[in-house]
């Protein structure tokens, strides 16, 4: 079997996690009625994502956290009330 094939089987499963993940985090980053709700909340779901990503990739899960917290905070800041009704 080629490195080549081994690559992409390991690559699609991964990339189909990171994409629910992704996903997952702007949808709950709309959780909450004022800017500060939405940054926290977009906070915790984002290191959630972050840590679990760089779990399946195997990186760094700290940073991964670290980082997917802070694009989860940036996120939920600038998401407004209205744009995700989860109600």
């Amino acid at each position: 079997m080629h490195n080549l094939e081994k690559t992409s089987r390991a690559v699609t499963p991964r990339l189909v996690t990171l994409s629910a993940l992704a996903a997952l985090t702007l949808a709950l980053a709309g959780c909450g009625s004022t800017t500060g709700e939405r940054a926290a909340s977009g906070a915790g779901v984002g290191a959630a994502v972050g840590a679990g990503a760089a779990a399946v990739t195997g990186g760094s899960v700290t940073q991964g956290a670290v980082i997917g917290g802070g694009v989860g905070a940036a996120t939920g800041a600038a998401t407004d009330e209205d744009d995700i009704n989860l109600d």
